[in-house]
């Protein structure tokens, strides 16, 4: 009856996911917004059953395909030109919330060690990847303002997490080793990577093995598992190793697999991350059901303002980092100075004010073991489950119905790098199935009227690019084989020359994502959707 139950409680939380993703999308709120404030409503209604987030549920079940998917979509061209400022709010800005965070705790709540205080501020201090993918996807930022946003919160995971298990093990320990920290970062920060880089080689063998897109796509979704797993089972950062493996798994998977399977997997991984998505965030808000009973009635208040506090305190040391981090490297470089110019105070801003925390937070929160090494209770757990999740409340709520509002404030100029590549990117694609064109009338299984037919309209597209900067479509209709092989070897021409423009770093992962979409659905139109391009490189 248990295991029925528990049934009845998920189908019941998919069903409220649903309907209220579909009221968001007609009020025009962010979904995760709406959906924790309407699990929060939930939580509060008596009588209903009180469901409990588990932390391995959410280290285990959620965050891995989440995270990957995450790092799948992240430009790594994109990544590397701004791992800098990347890497100062991912380790810098973590560092320096923990540290504020820690005293403000101290000095609000009367009792607690710095060991515990330093545990919530390592809580609290990394943004959500959920979050930020979920939210700040769905509006219209500066493309470098969302890289940087979503390269920290993919990274600084790591960081806090390293932070947590050290403060953790001081509780409960009672002793903590400098030294041991700061070898166990590099350690995990290291092993992670290779743990990603592992799996993506797994994951290559294991998709260049198979001619089956069902296959093929079981293996996309086992595969984060495997990283974390085995990250996990030998200390290093699960989050860093989902994170390595999605972004090298992109620099191959367009060689690896059919058109039909890509489009298979792409909307197979779009609905699960939107269920996950979903569920995670409706579960935050019905967390207040269980929580609310965890602090002494007497406690309540002092502890609910703590929160407010620390919540002030991490969005006013993000507002205070973000410029400095800006502003002092080009302070020190004159060589910086000149490549990369003081970013305008409307990108700092809005990056200042990009924090939502999320379910990594929460996790972590309710992750504090119960006991310590001498079977006293972990002190002040429940306070710091409470402030927890006050902090997301907070940042979610307030940061994130904020942001909408405020980006038609700022009036952020719109790039238009993207439309420039993509032009480029049609154009030289264009181009490359010309030259395949010409090297086949040289081959005698395809007659010269077809290949006439086919340039013409590639020559059609390239006039109409020049003139316009918009494609006009793919290739003529075509049934019989020899017509469809020859769709294959232009198209295949034209993937093959969008996939080198993204390795010597001309386009994005972003752009070849779109365009090689089109293709798919372009070689699908024509009947050869189930055609490889070839084996995969790294």
């Amino acid at each position: 009856m248990d295991s029925l139950h528990q049934l009845e409680i998920i189908i019941l939380l998919l069903a409220v996911v649903l309907a209220l993703t579909t009221i968001a999308q007609k009020i025009s709120i962010p979904y995760p917004i709406f959906l924790v404030l309407g699990g929060l409503v939930l939580g509060l209604v008596p009588g209903l059953p009180t469901v409990t987030l588990h932390p391995d549920l959410v280290f285990l079940v959620f965050l891995p395909p989440i995270l990957w998917a995450a790092a799948y979509f992240t430009s790594l061209r994109e990544f590397r030109q701004n791992l800098r400022p990347i890497s100062l709010l991912a380790v810098g800005l973590v560092l320096a919330t923990t540290a504020g965070v820690a005293v403000v705790a101290h000095l609000l709540l009367p009792g607690i060690g710095w060991a515990e205080a330093i545990a919530l501020g390592a809580i609290v201090s990394p943004p959500d990847a959920v979050s930020a993918t979920a939210i700040g996807k769905r509006l219209r930022i500066p493309r470098r303002v969302v890289t940087i946003l979503e390269g920290e919160s993919l990274v600084n995971d790591a960081t806090a997490l390293v932070l947590y298990r050290a403060a953790v093990g001081a509780v409960v320990s009672g002793s903590f080793l400098f030294g041991g920290t700061l070898f166990n970062f590099v350690f995990a920060a290291l092993a992670a990577i290779a743990i990603g880089l592992a799996a993506a080689w797994i994951s290559r063998w294991a998709l260049c093995a198979t001619e089956d897109g069902y296959t093929q796509i079981g293996v996309t979704l086992l595969v984060p598992y495997i990283a974390w797993v085995i990250a996990e089972s030998v200390h290093a950062s699960a989050v860093l190793a989902c994170v390595a493996g999605g972004i090298t798994l992109r620099q191959y998977f367009s060689g690896a697999v059919a058109p039909a399977t890509r489009l298979q997997a792409r909307a197979v991984w779009e609905l699960l991350i939107f269920i996950l998505n979903g569920v995670i965030f409706i579960l935050i808000g019905l967390q207040l059901g269980a929580l609310r009973d965890a602090v002494p009635a007497g406690q309540y208040g002092p502890v609910l303002f703590t929160g407010l506090m620390v919540s002030a305190t991490a969005i006013l040391v993000r507002f205070l980092w973000v410029p400095l981090a800006a502003l002092i490297p080009r302070c020190l470089s004159a060589t910086l100075r000149a490549r990369d110019p003081m970013p305008s105070w409307k990108g700092l801003f809005l990056i200042s004010w990009t924090g939502m925390r999320g379910i990594v937070t929460l996790a972590a929160a309710l992750a504090l073991p119960m006991t310590t090494g001498t079977g006293a209770p972990f002190p002040f757990r429940s306070e710091i489950i409470l402030i927890s999740f006050t902090v997301i409340l907070v940042t979610l709520v307030l940061q994130g119905l904020s942001l909408p509002p405020i980006i038609r404030l700022l009036r952020l100029e719109e790039d238009h790098d993207l439309e420039h590549e993509q032009r480029l990117a049609r154009e030289h694609a264009a181009t490359a199935a010309l030259i395949r064109l010409d090297k086949m009338m040289t081959e005698n299984w395809v007659a010269m009227e077809h290949i006439e037919r086919v340039r013409e309209r590639y020559l059609r597209r390239l006039e109409h690019l020049a003139q316009t900067g918009v494609d006009e479509g793919g290739s003529p209709d075509g049934h019989v084989e020899t017509v469809q092989r020859l769709h294959h070897e232009v198209l295949t021409a034209e993937r093959l020359a969008l996939i080198g423009l993204r390795n010597d770093g001309t386009i994005s992962d972003e752009v070849l994502h779109q365009l090689e979409q089109e293709l798919d659905v372009a070689a699908l139109h024509q009947g050869v959707g189930e055609r490889r391009t070839g084996r995969a490189r790294i």
